[in-house]
């Protein structure tokens, strides 16, 4: 069955894009995964804009064809294949009688042509490719409807004119529409107005090298792109973006987004477990990147002193290795050794109190005065926790003012309601500039920021809970059942502590008197 005609095709405005959108969810609704939506909307937009890319090299007076093709591979992404002579674009393949499965084998093809070779690099596809098994679905009398009629609705629309950033926005808006039904099987996702936030603290500056060692769709290294660009007010921006996710999925959505995003040849994401095996760092030789922002899993068990403690990474954790039961500080350690300039990082609240190892390392980056500012986050922010979560930005460069000093924010009260989700909150622009100018001023503001001296922190035998510094007025009480907790917890990590003791005591009495009976 040929899918859909070629006439007459509607250059969409970014309303209607984001109505296509809609229409496609609809469709779909939980029939069939959101990344077919990803894919499709992918495999169509660089179809439309390598058009017309040929289009132009044509009407600039290229005669052959098939040059004028491998000009567009060459400045682009390859959809011409020289060898069979074939072409892997959306026109060409919907043609076919079989449109779901040509789709899927044009992917595939895709993937292959376009491996790594210095740039995106877009194999990991193959990976999506097979997860969505838009062949398999398409056999399956009550689903190939839905596909047919998702393509069908993508063919209305010609996207070759249509400016990046709505592309880019548009696909976004997939991700975090589908955002909460992902939270429920373990996926995160960094609302936008938290990655706002955390770039405009960051503040990069152009020809400057940014890293995320837990990218995932890689929102935060594209919301960095965009705000250098808006910074100098032009559009050449010249940044290099590395990004590292150990699910090989996220390497393929973060791959798509950041060519739908415009970006494309100083980019590269790698896939693996940044924590054992940072590829980021091998590309970076000998250089440091000047920025690190990230939003890791939070409390990942299982990276404890057993995991870390191999020679090739004992520089990275040189303030000690984390508990197993949270890689939080293992984290940080890793985004401290990646960057000479600044590191902001999204975390679990705990990571700020938390006794035992994670207090030892703590204590050591404090006492070394490389933590610039703690924010509190409002609660109900992020999907799949209703945990408020900290920003901590770090600054190996601090200015002489701001040096043996921690600035605390507590923005808990900085949120309005999710316009669409009851359950959650969302940072406003005004909550977003409130928090970024006080950061910029480093000033205290009553019931709202204070700046506290590593004397005193040391004091508070290195707590950086943001309320133990300044509390927002009315919640006293629950600041008192807070410290309460923080206290049980010491208490209970002690406990365990003189329990282990003991149970060494006790192995070895036990080997003593044993030895003497024989």
């Amino acid at each position: 069955m040929v899918v859909g005609r070629y006439e007459d095709l509607k250059n969409p405005s970014k309303d209607e894009v984001l109505r296509l959108l809609k229409s496609a969810a609809d469709i779909i609704r939980t029939a069939v995964s959101y990344e077919s939506i990803l894919l499709i909307l992918f495999y169509k937009v660089i179809s439309d804009k390598w058009e017309a890319i040929v289009s132009n090299n044509i009407a600039e007076g290229i005669a052959d064809r098939e040059f004028a093709y491998e000009l567009a591979n060459n400045e682009y992404v390859k959809l011409y294949d020289p060898a069979s002579k074939q072409l892997f674009t959306w026109r060409e393949i919907t043609r076919k009688s079989e449109t779901i499965a040509e789709i899927e084998k044009a992917l595939i093809k895709i993937a292959e042509m376009n491996r790594s070779d210095g740039g995106i690099g877009l194999e990991e596809i193959k990976r999506l490719i097979d997860k969505v098994g838009l062949s398999a679905l398409a056999n399956k009398d009550d689903l190939r409807p839905i596909l047919v009629e998702l393509v069908e609705l993508f063919n209305r629309y010609d996207f070759s004119q249509v400016d990046y950033d709505i592309i880019g926005d548009a696909y976004q808006w997939i991700l975090s529409y589908f955002a909460p039904t992902k939270a429920k099987e373990g996926e995160t996702y960094t609302p936008r107005e938290v990655i706002r936030l955390m770039v405009k603290l960051m503040d990069p500056e152009n020809y400057s090298i940014i890293v995320d060692p837990a990218c995932g769709s890689t929102a935060m290294l594209i919301e960095s792109y965009k705000y250098v660009r808006e910074k100098i007010g032009e559009k050449d921006v010249h940044l290099k973006l590395y990004g590292q996710d150990r699910s090989g999925d996220m390497v393929a959505v973060s791959k798509m987004n950041l060519l739908l995003h415009g970006i494309r040849g100083d980019a590269r994401i790698f896939f693996g477990d940044s924590l054992i095996n940072p590829e980021f760092l091998k590309e970076l030789k000998d250089q440091e990147a000047d920025y690190v922002i990230a939003n890791p899993p939070w409390n990942l068990d299982g990276y404890g002193e057993d995991k870390l403690n191999k020679p090739e990474l004992r520089k990275i954790y040189r303030y000690g290795y984390p508990p197993n039961n949270t890689a939080d500080w293992a984290w940080i350690q890793l985004m401290l050794h990646t960057a000479k300039k600044k590191v902001v990082v999204v975390i679990d609240q705990g990571a700020l109190f938390r006794g035992g190892r994670e207090k030892e390392i703590r204590s050591k980056i404090v006492s070394e005065d490389l933590v610039e500012a703690v924010i509190l986050l409002p609660e109900k922010l992020f999907y799949n926790t209703g945990a408020p979560g900290v920003i901590i930005v770090f600054n190996k460069n601090k200015p002489e003012n701001r040096r043996g000093k921690i600035l605390f924010i507590n923005a808990s009260n900085e949120y309005k309601p999710h316009p669409e989700i009851r359950r959650l909150n969302i940072l406003g622009d005004d909550n977003i500039e409130k928090i970024v100018k006080t950061y910029r001023e480093y000033v205290e503001i009553p019931d709202f920021s204070k700046i506290a001296s590593l004397e005193e922190i040391k004091r508070n035998e290195y707590n950086l809970n943001v309320t133990l510094y300044v509390a927002s007025t009315g919640i006293e009480e629950e600041i008192d059942a807070l410290r309460e907790y923080q206290e049980l917890v010491r208490i209970e990590e002690e406990r365990k502590r003189l329990l282990e003791k003991i149970n060494e005591i006790m192995t070895e009495l036990a080997k003593t008197l044993g030895g003497g009976s024989q």
